[in-house]
Parts: C-alpha cells; structure tokens; sequence
C-alpha cells in the first residue's frame, strides 16, 4: 500500500483488550496533531473479541493470527502513514509526539526511533527501574516495544519488518538496525506505560525474570525457550 506523506499511522496490537482499547483510542484522538494520524487495531483473539468493542468508526480494525510481531507486520501492510509507530495498548503518548517524531526522523541520518520510558505510577520503586531502562537504552542504543517504537514505513519494508518469534521480536529489530550501522534517534519526551504486569505478578519477580530473559536471549537461548519462562 502506497503511503501518504506526512501521515502516521500508529499501530496498536492486541489480544484481549476490551476494556482498554476505547480509552486508548481517546488518548490518541487528544493528541496534539499538527500531524495527522492513522489509527490501526490489530487483533489477535479469533473472536475479534477487542476490535468489536472499538466505539470509533475511524480506526482502521484489523483480525490477524496471534502473535505480537505478525500482529504488527500485518497493521504496517494496512498503514497508509509514510511513518509506523508501534504502540501497546497500555502506553499514553506525550502530547507532542507526532510533532517530536517528525522532527526526529526529519533528520535523514536517523531510520527510527523511540521514547523515554516511565511508569504510570507514582510509587517510588519503580523510578529505579526507570533509570536502569534509561541507562541501558543510553548504552546500547536498543530501546523496547514499550518505548512506542517508530520507524518510516518503506524502511521497515526495506529490512523486512518484524521477525516472527514468539519473545524479543523488538529487540530483535532494533539489533538488526544497528547492526546495519543505522542510527536510531532516542527522544527525551517520556511515554508512560502501565506497571499492571509488575503489579500482578510481583515487581521483584517480573523486574529479575525480565532481566534474565534478556540476558539469556543475547546469549543465545532461542526465543521459543524463553516464551514459556515469560508466560
């Protein structure tokens, strides 16, 4: 699909997410739109359980296997933005994100690039996980999905989207880039994801658990292991 310039189109892939997806699709809708945007929801549940609750004739509702990176692979072939930008369903944008990434990505020497990640809570604990994120993004130049990854579309046609796996498929990108010696511009503008995993399944447990993937994944351990420790 050919694009349209100045558009993005942003890109929400979901399993599940009913009772969440009206309110993101508002948040979006608030932005502060010098540039205009595209909204996709794909969905993974077979029932199309989520994109039957979207209140919004606008959104562009899209049903998709499960599988986060297919998910995503399939919104960017829906996208008519000349600029993807992949977001969970439970992050909130800055309100001047589409004008911070224009701008970043007006700068020809960057292909993609991504947010500043914060937690939507104000319990302390969480800021020491804030500034790990922001110290290893700072090092290794590779942000994650949750830091509302974007990237101009026939860029990321050009190298082939997101690879199918089942776990660490936008650390695999953002390696891929870099390994192609491609910049990736890291903007200061926080995005504020929700700690509800965390919260669930215990902040120490997920943060280790979460690290020890990682690590394990860059030592080679084959995403498909991994998935069952996540889940």
């Amino acid at each position: 699909m050919a694009h349209t310039p100045g558009l993005i189109s942003i890109i929400i892939p979901v399993l599940h997410e009913a009772g969440a997806i009206n309110a993101a699709i508002d948040r979006l809708r608030g932005l502060r739109q010098e540039n205009s945007l595209e909204i996709i929801v794909v969905d993974g549940d077979p029932a199309g359980s989520t994109l039957q609750a979207i209140n919004d004739d606008g959104v562009v509702a899209v049903a998709s296997e499960p599988g986060r990176a297919r998910q995503m692979n399939l919104g960017a072939e829906h996208a008519r933005g000349e600029v993807l930008l992949f977001l969970h369903v439970d992050t909130l944008l800055p309100q001047q994100a589409l004008t911070g990434i224009a701008d970043a990505l007006a700068d020809t020497r960057f292909v993609a690039g991504a947010f500043t990640l914060a937690f939507n809570t104000k319990r302390s604990i969480f800021r020491i996980t804030e500034k790990y994120v922001a110290l290893r993004t700072r090092l290794t130049r590779v942000p994650f999905g949750d830091q509302a990854i974007f990237m101009r579309k026939a860029y990321f046609q050009a190298i082939g989207g997101y690879r199918e796996m089942p776990l660490m498929e936008d650390i695999e990108l953002m390696r891929r880039i870099r390994k192609r010696g491609d910049a990736i511009f890291l903007l200061p503008e926080k995005v504020l994801t929700s700690p509800r995993r965390y919260e669930r399944e215990g902040i120490l447990y997920c943060t280790f658990r979460n690290w020890t993937l990682q690590v394990c994944y860059l030592a080679g351990v084959a995403p498909e292991r991994l998935v069952k420790w996540y889940r």
